[in-house]
């Protein structure tokens, strides 16, 4: 099941909100003033299933100029946006504005929503789709699919449910879950009895329940308590998802819009950015040196200068690149979207894309600063090498390889691999012929993956020690060579996400459970090794009534390991005490006469010679013993 984040966009009272009741039979006004006053002020959000089984998460965001914040705040995550137009009105002022900020901010996916048809008749109807169209052309909706509708009546939502599957199911692409997550939120509140609830859309990365994160930029590390996407209590959430999360060790008062749930040292608290700037082409105003500016980006607002790197001015439709100097701490990544609007009046006037998250103090002019953000802005050769050493998670790639690819030198290489793994975007494996390289969210990847397939082993072997390293190999990393796999495991046991216990693989927390079950069998197999001592009962042979012979198998392999039995032969295992006190017998006997036979070790023990000779072959194995001369013969090692 994919899932889907849609939002509506458009000038106040054209009936988003409406829309959005009708499509999902919830209203997404919360707030008393809300529905007092008819319109949306804040997020609102639900979620209805397409005909296909995936869901859409669906988020109500405000038409009224006043609350142009949020309405930039809730278009974080979004697939797919419905522009909705009022049939009897056309475009407005509002619905311009909408346009812009989902055009910079990168929303490619639309669906021209003409609401209200109930109350135009079809000529009218025909006029304003033409002046829709006409005002979109050349603006990224030109190719936008029209759908008319009326929220009130029902009429055209089957065909608008069609259109909305189609270019989801064809044209969204599924977000990744394995790079780090990221959570920019929208809404903190306090539950009684559970403490901090935080809302958001998860943008990347997947959060599981008792992971420990950080809110940036407020620098406190906080621990999940409990998700819910959708109403629905779940262990774990994925990008794509609109979630509510509880937590603990942080309060309310402390977090505020614009805050960001990510991993411990993921990110970077900054006051400065270096952005490429481009100003709307139907903006009014000319941007110069020092401009204040609101600064949109995620879910934060804020207030900044913009420090022009390479112009005098940047006018309509012009770009140029910038140092927004921000007059607070917010924590970004590179190539975050941001809109930015005129301090006052307050109006859109452009936005862009973010190149440097935690650049230092930029003069202005300089052709080395310059250039260096072009570079940025392009792609450099090591985002060329990430992006190749990304496709090769399964089984890793190496600089060699890596050099060959890009036609680059292995000197090249080795200093963009370096850059690399000092910003925690790969790990490197240096082996004697050569490094491997493995991207971090390739890593993240297989911890997810392999700690689900642990737990899942550990429910159903409670009394195995875990799976076997191969196996885990075979399951993940089948086209991987054993030694680089063998270092995987080493970094996920250093970090803390596995426990070895020989060759076997478990979760850290994982114990064998030893339980009635277990106490029943270990009772068995300790009582009749006891009872048969030197005569050495045949384990296939003991009765273990109901139990799975597979389940006594995984208990005996535990008495082994903890040292309370030991095996003798094939099938043949008795106490350890009693091989230790054979032990012991042995080298005094061999104290007092060089050579033992198979016979005298049968009276000794008062056994048989069929028990006799693997208590000789295992002192062999122990090295108390050692054959020579005839079959029957031992001297001391």
């Amino acid at each position: 099941m994919k899932n889907i984040i849609i939002g509506t966009a458009g000038h106040i009272d054209h009936g988003k909100t409406t829309l959005i009741k009708a499509l999902t039979g919830r209203n997404t006004d919360r707030w008393e003033e809300e529905q007092k006053r008819g319109i949306t002020i804040d997020l609102g959000f639900t979620y209805f299933d397409l005909p296909s089984g995936d869901r859409a998460g669906i988020i109500d965001v405000p038409g009224h100029e006043r609350f142009i914040n949020n309405m930039v705040a809730g278009v974080v995550g979004m697939d797919l946006v419905l522009l909705v137009i009022a049939a009897d009105e056309g475009i407005m002022p509002q619905t311009r504005e909408h346009m812009d900020i989902l055009h910079l901010l990168g929303i490619e996916k639309s669906i021209i929503v003409l609401n209200k048809c109930d109350i135009v008749d079809e000529e009218w109807l025909e006029l304003v789709e033409e002046e829709v169209r006409e005002e979109l052309k050349g603006t990224f909706l030109e190719k936008a699919p029209v759908c008319k509708v009326s929220a009130a009546t029902g009429q055209g939502l089957e065909e608008l449910i069609r259109v909305i599957e189609h270019m989801t199911s064809d044209e969204v692409v599924a977000k990744d879950v394995n790079t780090i997550p990221r959570l920019p939120i929208d809404r903190a509140f306090t539950l009684s009895g559970f403490g901090t609830i935080i809302t958001g859309t998860l943008v990347s990365g997947t959060i599981r329940k008792e992971d420990t994160l950080e809110m940036y930029p407020i620098g406190k590390e906080c621990k999940i308590r409990s998700i819910q996407v959708h109403g629905q209590d779940k262990k774990e959430c994925y990008a794509g998802q609109r979630v509510a999360i509880n937590l603990s060790n942080v309060k309310k008062k402390e977090i505020q819009r614009g805050c960001v749930l990510a991993p411990p040292a993921s990110m970077k608290n900054t006051d400065l950015l270096d952005v490429k700037m481009n100003i709307l082409d139907s903006s009014m105003r000319v941007l110069t040196n020092h401009t204040r500016l609101h600064l949109f980006t995620g879910t934060s607002e804020i207030l900044c200068r913009a420090v022009l790197l390479d112009k005098e001015e940047i006018g309509p439709g012009e770009s140029g690149y910038v140092q927004l100097r921000l007059e607070d701490e917010i924590a970004v990544r590179r190539g975050d979207k941001f809109v930015v609007r005129f301090y006052s009046p307050m109006e859109t006037i452009g936005g862009g894309v973010i190149l440097e998250p935690n650049p230092g103090v930029k003069r202005r002019f300089q052709q080395d600063v310059i250039e260096e953000l072009k570079r940025k802005e392009s792609g450099s050769s090591a985002d060329v090498i990430e992006l190749h050493i990304k496709e090769h998670g399964d089984t890793m790639i190496t600089s060699a390889e890596l050099a060959k690819l890009t036609a680059l030198s292995m000197d090249e290489v080795n200093q963009d691999i370096e850059e690399l793994k000092e910003n925690g975007q790969i790990y490197v494996f240096p082996m004697k012929k050569d490094t491997f390289t493995w991207h971090a969210d390739s890593k993240r990847g297989a911890v997810q993956a392999i700690v689900k397939s642990l737990e899942s082993y550990e429910k159903e072997n409670p009394y195995r020690y875990g799976m076997k390293k191969a196996e885990v190999q075979m399951t993940h990393f089948k086209g991987m060579k054993p030694n680089v796999f063998d270092k995987v495991i080493e970094l996920l046991e250093t970090e803390g996400y596995v426990k070895r216990v020989g060759e076997f693989l478990c979760t850290p927390q994982f114990e064998i459970k030893k339980d009635e079950t277990y106490n029943k069998i270990a009772k068995t197999v300790l009582g009749t090794f006891e009872s048969a001592k030197y005569d050495f009962a045949k384990y296939s042979e003991i009765d273990f009534g109901k139990t799975p012979r597979a389940m006594a198998d995984d208990i005996l392999n535990v008495l082994l390991v903890e040292g309370k039995v030991v095996k003798i032969a094939e099938d043949m295992y008795t106490l350890t005490e009693y091989m230790e006190e054979a032990k012991n017998i042995i080298r005094e006997k061999l104290a007092e006469d060089p050579v033992i036979t198979i016979a005298q070790v049968r009276d000794i023990f008062a056994t048989s010679r069929k028990s006799a000779k693997p208590i000789l072959e295992y002192m062999d194995s122990i090295k108390v013993t050692k054959k020579v001369g005839a079959e029957s013969e031992r001297v001391a090692y």
